[in-house]
């Protein structure tokens, strides 16, 4: 009996966005099927009002047969205009490279960094990203490229971010504190649990941009943040990846919570959820975070 040869298989993230118009998947499905792949979960958006399409396919593939995929989509790139990325998971022979975005607050990125040049996380700062220019000093003490994307009003240039990713070769970003919303379509091209963002209030009770704010005046006595995978839908409260939090006694003011929260609860949540992200220990699945 002859014995069927055993095919080695990895996961692979294909996100595709572009200008909206008809038969913009089938291509894709296609190429996926006619290479033999498995596919295991397949979202699709359209955003009416900006005329975007978006499409996120995961898919089991024949690791011999990578290339042949990457070559059947940049043809199908050219032809639909559609900007598409492909992406594994299952990382090998290197760490995971990471993109660190900040605005304002130096504790969540200087304490990733530590954590990267001590190896508690094992992963590689490829390039820091700023909307202002506060954290620059962190990047040049650690020695990693620094980018300024902001304007004078710290407007950032959001394809500006996506193209330094797309350079860099990076696999997760990382926003420790980075205080602009990304854009529907920068979230669907680095979709697939490939973006990291630490909120500072626990999701889903304290959403929004003052959530130590608004946990005091619930009278809260126990406060903390969150570290959760990004998609299309702000603090969405389903992709969380580690929360952690602390007490405080009856009357703290709301300044020294906060300076706590800033100082030591909201570093070491962020490490610790990028932590369990590139050791692989959880993944976003249809929007939801599994334990692998």
């Amino acid at each position: 009996m002859a014995h069927r040869e055993k095919v080695s298989l990895q996961a692979v993230i294909i996100t595709a966005v572009g200008p909206d118009s008809r038969g913009l998947a089938d291509p894709i499905v296609h190429s996926v099927t006619t290479l033999g792949a498995n596919i295991a979960e397949i979202q699709m958006y359209d955003h009416d009002a900006e005329h975007l399409f978006s499409m996120l396919t995961r898919i089991d593939l024949d690791t011999e047969r990578y290339e042949d995929l990457g070559d059947a989509l940049r043809d199908i790139a050219r032809r639909t205009r559609l900007s598409i990325r492909t992406w594994t998971p299952d990382i090998v022979g290197r760490q995971p490279r990471l993109a660190i975005c900040a605005t304002l607050r130096q504790e969540p990125p200087l304490a990733l960094l530590q954590a990267i040049r001590d190896g508690r996380v094992n992963a590689e700062a490829r390039l820091m990203i700023g909307n202002r220019d506060q954290c620059r000093g962190l990047a040049e003490q650690f020695g990693v490229p620094w980018f300024n994307i902001g304007d004078q009003s710290g407007n950032p240039a959001d394809e500006r971010l996506i193209g330094l990713c797309d350079e860099h070769e990076v696999d997760f970003i990382v926003l420790a504190r980075y205080m602009r919303i990304l854009p529907a379509a920068s979230c669907w091209k680095y979709a697939g649990g490939r973006i990291i963002n630490l909120h500072h209030g626990l999701l889903p009770s304290f959403p929004g941009i003052k959530p130590y704010h608004d946990a005091y005046r619930s009278r809260m006595l126990t406060y903390g943040c969150t570290a959760h995978f990004i998609v299309p839908d702000l603090d969405a409260g389903n992709q969380i990846i580690y929360q952690s939090t602390f007490m405080v006694p009856p009357g703290m003011p709301l300044e020294d919570i906060i300076r706590q929260g800033q100082a030591e609860n909201e570093p070491h949540c962020l490490v610790e959820g990028v932590r369990r992200v590139v050791d692989g220990e959880v993944r976003l699945h249809f929007n939801r975070v599994v334990v692998k």
